[in-house]
């Protein structure tokens, strides 16, 4: 069925995670997933405590509910005592919170004048604390939109948590190397108007995202969570995207699940629910409300510099899109095109390398060459194949197949490419068309690249075939 959302009441806002590169928030541990074998185990469990207002919150009293131990390891090398809540934190990681003001201010938001670190309740032993810390860094910014302009509400700097490696009936087991790396977090107000528009505003922040250095690339690096209500429904936050073009479909069915149960005149509550892979969601916990907050009192504030802000406003990044298009009318490619080169280090590394030459064949190289085959090939391989065609040793037609033949781990032998000489091509252009007369260009085109596939550039023999066929 067609849904009329403006009909519905509809109100949507997004949450943008994002982790950030360099070193963990709290710690000078690094930050990586790392794959050494864990050195050290630790059994926890976790209790509840009353946040700011006095009270313990909803969601953090149902995850204590179910009594669980929580199993956490790691590799010494890669995590601290300041992982395993032994040691107090450390002072918040400056370049992270400079990370964070250039991400504030590209989206038009106010800093704050301090920093002051929180403390979040987390219960389900994500954090070996029990709580969360987190820091709100700038407020009120926005988004230019195709429906208009969204609103950024806050923009925090937090902790990620720890990767949950399983669980059973009364345990959950984790994996500290991820817990403690800085995480962005971006949060719009409800006025997204439709699913289609969520994917776009979540696009459009994780391209500013992506304009700023200090952001780590990559799967499971960034994540976005939804907020949906409809009118008699109730909000809903939505957990775990890690796929833009997953998000319309789900919120779709969200919706539909809030008017199946209005129509049965089921009481809907406010929770939080997990985004399933066949875009259905299941319920995780009760919503949290601010009773899980309450001040850290081992991080010190932070004071704010007005003058360092206007300092880093003038050195702002360009967007990626500004990047994108001044890219694309530079080496007049489409965007699409372009989008894929921009920043890309083998492209910069090659065109440098080749400065004195035509990058076209640089461009149509990297773009052409399929993922299974470049994922095959090294950056030299690519560069020797390249150094065959400027040198005049191979035509650009060969440059794919020999970076098949490469990846397949063949022996090359470059004789076998070599570039048919013009001397050549036209005593053999001259012959066919003796042999075979009155044929279309067409015709004899693909006779000719027929016999010199890969060792002849086919806009010269296009130009031939057109002078001697003519």
């Amino acid at each position: 069925m067609q849904i009329n959302y403006q009909k519905l009441g509809f109100r949507c806002g997004l949450e943008c995670h994002q982790q950030l590169e360099g070193k963990k928030l709290f710690c000078s541990c690094p930050t990586l997933n790392s794959d050494k074998e864990p050195d050290v185990k630790v059994e926890r469990r976790l209790r509840a405590v009353a946040g700011e207002t006095g009270d313990i919150d909803i969601a953090a009293e149902f995850e204590m509910s179910k009594k669980k131990k929580f199993f956490y390891e790691s590799n010494s090398e890669d995590t601290c005592l300041v992982e395993y809540d032994e040691e107090p934190p450390h002072e918040l990681n400056k370049e992270a919170l400079e990370t964070t003001i250039n991400v504030a201010l590209l989206l038009n938001a106010k800093i704050v004048d301090e920093i002051q670190v929180m403390r979040k309740t987390v219960i389900d032993g994500s954090n070996v604390s029990g709580f969360q810390r987190t820091a709100l860094v700038a407020m009120g910014g926005f988004v230019e939109s195709s429906l208009g302009m969204v609103k950024i509400q806050t923009i925090c700097l937090e902790e990620e948590a720890a990767q949950k490696l399983g669980e059973g009936k009364d345990f959950v087991k984790y994996r500290l190397d991820r817990l403690g790396i800085p995480l962005i977090e971006i949060a719009t107000d409800s006025s997204i108007k439709s699913p289609e528009h969520a994917k776009e505003v979540a696009s459009h922040i994780g391209m500013v995202l992506r304009s700023i250095e200090g952001v780590k690339r990559g799967l499971g690096t960034i994540r976005q969570d939804v907020n949906i209500s409809i009118d008699n429904g109730a909000r809903t936050e939505i957990k775990g995207f890690q796929d833009l073009r997953s998000i319309p479909k789900v919120i779709e069915y969200e919706v539909k699940r809030q008017l199946e149960a209005v129509k049965h005149g089921n009481n809907l509550e406010k929770e939080v629910r997990k985004a399933e892979p066949d875009f259905t969601t299941s319920f995780l916990r009760p919503l949290p409300g601010a009773a899980r907050l309450y001040p850290e009192t081992d991080v010190l504030p932070v004071k704010v510099d007005k003058n360092h802000i206007d300092e880093l406003r003038k050195k702002l990044p360009r967007l990626l899109t500004e990047k994108i298009d001044e890219f694309a009318k530079r080496y007049n490619i489409p965007k699409e095109i372009a989008k894929g080169l921009v920043d890309n280090a083998d492209f910069e590394y090659l065109k440098q390398k080749f400065k004195h030459k035509d990058t076209d064949a640089i461009i149509r190289t990297l773009t052409n060459t399929p993922k299974e085959i470049k994922a095959k090939l090294s950056i030299e391989d690519f560069e020797e194949v390249l150094s065959y065609y400027y040198g005049g040793k191979i035509a650009k037609e060969a440059i794919t197949d020999l970076l098949e033949k490469k990846a397949s781990g063949e022996k090359v032998k470059i004789s076998e490419f070599e570039a048919v000489s013009e001397e050549q091509l036209e005593k053999e252009i001259k012959k066919i068309i003796g042999e075979k007369p009155g044929l279309n260009m067409s015709a004899y085109m693909g006779l000719v690249m027929a016999k010199y596939r890969g060792r002849a550039d086919g806009r010269k023999v296009m130009e031939m075939v057109k002078k001697l066929s003519g």
